[in-house]
C-alpha cells in the first residue's frame, strides 16, 4: 500500500476526465450542424447517445471491478491508449440520411464519430472512485461523485461561455486531445498509486461491512429515481431550444443544472440538501403546475421557472438516491443502474415520446411521476399545528374544492392568470401546499392545477387531428373565426397564416406580404429574369410565398421535414399550395445539403426562410452555405435572408458576409401589422445580396439613407459591426448578437 491516500491525485483526474466528457458534446453537437442543422430533436438524439455509452462505460466499470487493481489499471490504460486512435475529435464521413431517418441517423453519426473516445473517457469516474476506496484511509468515495460532476459542469458551462467564441473548431479538437493526454497520464499515475493493493474492490478490506448485494427492488427503486430528472432535463431542453435558439448555450443550460444537482446531492452539506427537500414540493407545483400549457411558452418567465423546477427537483430527487446509496463494495452497481436509468428517461423523453405523443406531453407526464417519487416532509403540517387526529376527510374535502376550481379555471382559462382566473388557479396552488404530506393527495392536487392552467385547452387542440408532430416539432393548426384566419404555429411562434373569407384565400400574409422583402423581390421576378424566372425557396411553412408564383416560372421548394409538406398540402388545412402552386416540386431533406447537390447557376431568385420558430439556422448562414447559394443562383441572381428573430441580431452576420465577398446588400424592414393586432400580416426583416450594384438598384430603385429604413418599400444598407468575425463551419458564436433586453423579457408572438 502507498505511503499516503493520495486522496488530490484522484480529486483531479476526476475532475478532468468529466471536464473532457462533458465538454466534448457541445462540441461535437457544434461539428454536426453543417450535416443535419440544430432542431432540438438532433440534441436530445445526441443525449440519448452519450447516456448510453455512458451506462457502458459505467458497466464496463462494474465488470472490471472483479480483478485486483494492478490489471484494471493495465486494461483501462490499454483502452485509453486504443481509443486515442479515434482523436483528434472530427465528424465521421458517413452518407446524410434520408427522410424521416434522422432519429436514427444521428446516433449513428455520433458513435461512429467519438463512441470508443466517449466510452473509455467515461468509464473512468465509477472506476477512479473505486480505486481510491481500495485504500482503506481514503475516507468514503462517493463525495468524489460530486466532484466529478463539478467538472462536468465546468466543461459544459465554458465551451459556450469560453471556448465556442474564443476557438475554431479545429482549434477545439486539438486542445480537447491534449487534455485527453493529461487524462491518459493522470489515469495511469492513480493505478500506480494502487498498485501493490490487492483488492479486488473496496469489499476485500476488513474495515467494510459484508452488505448484501441490493435487491432486485431496491435497485429498480434506484432506475426510477434516477429516470425522471433525465427526462425532465430533455423535456426542458426541448422546449428552451425550440422557442429560443438552438445553439449550445441554450443546449447546455439544463445539462449544465442536472450535473449540477449531482453535485449538491452528493456532497455533505446536510443543510443545504434538507432546504431542497423542503422547497422541492412547493417549486414543482408552482412551475410543474404550467406543464400542460401549450401558449405563452415564449416567455422567458416560464423558461426561467422550468430551469428553477428542474434543478430543484433533480436535486431533490438525487439527494434521495444519495441516502439509498449502497456500501462501497456495491459502488459500481449503483452507478451503473443510476446510468441505466438515464438512458430508460432519455428513451422516454427523445425517442419514445416523438412517436407517441401529438405534443410534448412527456414534460407533464415526468412532472407527475417527479411528484410520484420525491420525498414529501410535510410544508403546512396544518393537521400538527390544529393537533387534527383523523386529517383524510379533510384532504378529500379539500382536494374536491381544487377539483371545482378547477373546472372553473379550465371553463374560463384564456392564457392569463388575471382576475377570477388567478384567484382559481390560486386556491388550487393554495390546496396541493397544505395536502404535500399525502402522496396520493398532492399528486392529484398538481394534475387538476395542470388541468386547468391551459392542460384542457392543450387537450382539445389534439383531438381533431389539428396538431402533428414530428422529429423537427410541434405544429399545431387553430381557427380564428372572429378574424377569419387560420394559423399555423411551430412551437409557440407563428408559423403560417391564410385569411378564410372567400376571395382572399391566397393573399399573402404574415412575413410575406407585397411590401415586405421577399414580396418586393418575387413581384419583380419577371422584371429582374424574365417570364421563366427559376426561383428556389428554403422553408415551405404553410405555402404563402407560393402564390406569388407566376406563369411560366420554375419553382422549387426545399423543405427539412416531411410533415411539413403534408400540412402545406392537405387543403383541408391550408390551399396556399393547391390553389397557386400544386404541381411545384417539393425537395425533402437538409436545404444546404441538397442545394449542393444541384447543377450550378441554376436560380434567378433564392429564398432563404428556413427558421425553426425562433431557432437560428446557423449552418445556413455561414461562409460554407452562402458559397453554396452563390454557386446555385446565376451571374446576376438574388439572394434573399429571413432573418426576422427576437433573440439575436443578424444584420452583423450577413453584413460582414457581404464585405468579404464584395458583394451588395440591403435591408427591408418591414413594419406591417405592428399596430393591428388583428392583422394578417407580421413585420419582417428580409436582406437581399446582389453580385453587383447594378443589379441591387434594379431591385431596389435605390438603396435609401438609413433613416429611411421604415418607410414603405424602402431598402436601406446593412449595419456592419467593427470587427465582427465572419461565421464559418468552423467558427460561429452567438454571444456577440444576443439582444439582452429581448432574451430577459422576450414573449412568443
Amino acid at each position: 500500500m502507498t505511503a499516503t491516500p493520495r486522496r488530490w491525485l484522484f480529486v483531479l483526474t476526476i475532475l478532468v476526465g468529466s471536464f473532457l466528457l462533458f465538454q466534448v458534446q457541445p462540441m461535437v453537437a457544434r461539428m454536426v450542424l453543417p450535416k443535419l442543422g440544430g432542431a432540438p430533436a438532433v440534441w436530445n438524439s445526441a443525449m440519448l447517445v452519450y447516456q448510453a455509452l455512458l451506462l457502458g462505460g459505467y458497466a464496463y466499470a462494474h465488470w472490471l471491478g472483479r480483478f485486483q487493481v494492478r490489471r484494471q489499471a493495465m486494461i483501462h490504460v490499454a483502452l485509453l491508449l486504443l481509443a486515442a486512435l479515434w482523436l483528434p475529435i472530427g465528424i465521421a464521413a458517413i452518407a446524410p440520411p434520408a427522410p424521416g431517418q434522422e432519429a436514427l441517423w444521428v446516433p449513428l453519426l455520433l458513435l461512429a464519430s467519438i463512441g470508443p473516445v466517449f466510452f473509455a473517457v467515461s468509464a473512468q469516474a465509477p472506476l477512479i472512485q473505486r480505486w481510491f476506496a481500495a485504500d482503506t484511509r481514503a475516507g468514503d468515495p462517493y463525495y468524489l461523485y460530486a466532484a466529478s460532476n463539478l467538472g462536468s459542469f465546468a466543461g459544459l458551462i465554458s465551451y459556450p461561455a469560453l471556448v465556442e467564441p474564443n476557438l475554431p473548431l479545429a482549434a477545439q479538437s486539438l486542445g480537447w486531445t491534449a487534455g485527453y493526454a493529461l487524462l491518459v497520464g493522470l489515469v495511469a499515475a492513480a493505478g500506480a498509486a494502487r498498485w501493490r493493493s490487492h483488492a479486488v474492490a473496496a469489499a476485500d478490506t476488513a474495515s467494510v461491512a459484508d452488505e448484501p448485494r441490493p435487491t432486485l427492488r431496491r435497485q429498480l427503486h434506484w432506475l426510477l429515481i434516477a429516470a425522471v430528472p433525465s427526462g425532465l432535463m430533455l423535456s426542458t431542453t426541448t422546449h428552451l431550444t425550440t422557442d429560443i435558439v438552438a445553439m449550445p448555450l441554450l443546449w447546455v443550460l439544463p445539462l449544465g443544472l442536472y450535473l449540477l444537482s449531482f453535485v449538491v446531492a452528493f456532497s455533505n452539506a446536510d443543510a443545504l440538501k434538507q432546504t431542497f427537500r423542503v422547497l422541492a414540493p412547493a417549486v414543482l407545483l408552482i412551475a410543474g403546475g404550467q406543464a400542460l400549457l401549450s401558449t405563452g411558452g415564449g416567455s422567458m418567465l416560464v423558461a426561467l421557472m422550468s430551469l428553477v423546477m428542474l434543478f430543484v427537483v433533480a436535486t431533490a430527487l438525487h439527494d434521495y438516491l444519495h441516502h439509498l446509496r449502497p456500501a462501497p463494495q456495491h459502488l459500481t452497481l449503483f452507478y451503473l443502474v443510476m446510468s441505466a436509468g438515464g438512458v430508460v428517461g432519455g428513451l422516454f423523453a427523445a425517442l419514445f415520446a416523438p412517436l407517441l405523443f401529438d405534443w410534448v406531453y412527456e414534460h407533464p407526464l415526468l412532472v407527475l411521476a417527479a411528484a410520484a417519487l420525491l420525498p414529501l416532509p410535510a410544508f403546512l403540517p396544518w393537521n400538527e399545528w390544529l393537533k387534527v387526529r383523523r386529517p383524510l376527510p379533510f384532504v378529500i374535502a379539500m382536494l374536491l374544492v381544487a377539483a371545482f376550481a378547477c373546472w372553473n379555471l379550465a371553463q374560463g382559462w384564456d392564457g392569463t392568470f388575471q382576475g377570477s382566473n388567478g384567484l382559481w388557479a390560486g386556491l388550487i396552488l393554495f390546496i396541493g401546499l397544505l395536502v404535500i404530506g399525502w402522496r396520493w393527495a398532492y399528486v392529484t392536487a398538481l394534475a387538476l392545477l395542470m388541468l386547468g392552467v391551459g392542460g384542457v385547452d392543450t387537450l382539445e387542440k389534439g383531438e381533431h387531428g389539428m396538431r402533428t408532430r414530428s422529429y423537427f416539432g410541434v405544429y399545431t393548426v387553430t381557427d380564428d373565426p372572429q378574424n377569419h384566419q387560420r394559423r399555423l404555429a411551430h412551437g409557440t411562434t407563428l408559423h403560417g397564416l391564410q385569411r378564410t373569407e372567400p376571395g382572399r384565400e391566397i393573399e399573402p400574409t404574415t412575413y410575406y406580404g407585397h411590401q415586405s422583402g421577399v414580396g418586393l423581390t418575387l413581384d419583380k421576378a419577371n422584371e429582374l429574369a424574365g417570364p421563366d424566372a427559376a426561383v428556389g425557396i428554403v422553408g415551405l411553412g404553410a405555402g404563402t410565398l407560393s402564390c406569388y408564383r407566376k406563369p411560366g416560372q420554375q419553382w422549387t421548394i426545399f423543405e427539412i421535414d416531411p410533415v411539413m409538406v403534408d400540412i402545406a398540402r392537405d387543403p383541408s388545412k391550408f390551399t396556399f399550395l393547391s390553389n397557386c402552386a400544386g404541381d411545384t416540386p417539393i425537395v425533402i431533406g437538409d436545404a444546404r445539403l441538397q442545394i449542393e447537390k444541384r447543377p450550378p447557376a441554376q436560380f434567378d431568385i433564392l429564398v432563404i426562410d428556413a427558421f425553426s420558430s425562433d431557432a437560428i439556422p446557423l449552418h445556413l448562414l455561414t461562409e460554407e452555405a452562402i458559397g453554396i447559394y452563390a454557386r446555385a443562383l446565376k451571374p446576376d441572381g438574388v439572394l434573399l435572408i429571413h432573418i426576422s428573430n427576437r433573440f439575436f441580431d443578424l444584420e452583423p452576420v450577413l453584413a460582414a458576409e457581404a464585405k468579404a465577398r464584395g458583394w451588395t446588400a440591403a435591408i427591408r424592414m418591414d413594419t406591417a401589422g405592428q399596430d393591428d393586432p388583428t392583422s394578417a400580416l407580421t413585420g419582417s426583416n428580409w436582406v437581399a445580396f446582389t453580385a453587383t450594384p447594378q443589379r441591387m438598384v434594379q431591385l431596389t430603385g435605390g438603396i435609401r439613407p438609413r433613416e429611411k429604413a421604415f418607410d414603405n418599400g424602402v431598402w436601406v444598407p446593412l449595419e456592419a459591426r467593427e470587427g465582427f468575425a465572419r461565421w464559418t463551419d468552423d467558427y460561429a458564436s452567438t454571444l456577440p448578437i444576443l439582444i439582452w433586453k429581448n432574451i430577459i423579457g422576450g414573449r412568443s408572438e
